[in-house]
């Protein structure tokens, strides 16, 4: 069995997440797209906030939920960065 985790701070697809939101926060620092620079920081800063949002609820059930939300900015931010790759706003080797 695994042990308990006391804070979110703690869950490794937290950390994860929020390593995300910063790699993207600095490679798009330059972006001129701001309607595209804006949309992919804040879907990336939405999966950490969730999964944050979802652990201090103290429900299972509500967790599982705002898991599901998490899992969906991650979805939006996987389309964006395709979508960045393709018109070169980024170089397919940082999407």
């Amino acid at each position: 069995m695994g042990k308990k985790v006391d804070r979110f701070e703690e869950l490794e697809v937290w950390q994860e997440s929020t390593e995300l939101a910063v790699t993207l926060y600095k490679h798009l620092k330059n972006c001129k797209d701001f309607g595209m620079r804006d949309q992919m920081q804040r879907a990336a800063v939405s999966i950490a906030s969730n999964i944050a949002e979802g652990f201090d609820r103290q429900s299972q059930k509500e967790f599982i939920q705002f898991l599901y939300i998490a899992r969906g900015s991650c979805a939006e931010v996987r389309t964006q960065l395709h979508i960045a790759a393709k018109v070169g706003i980024l170089q397919s080797t940082e999407a």
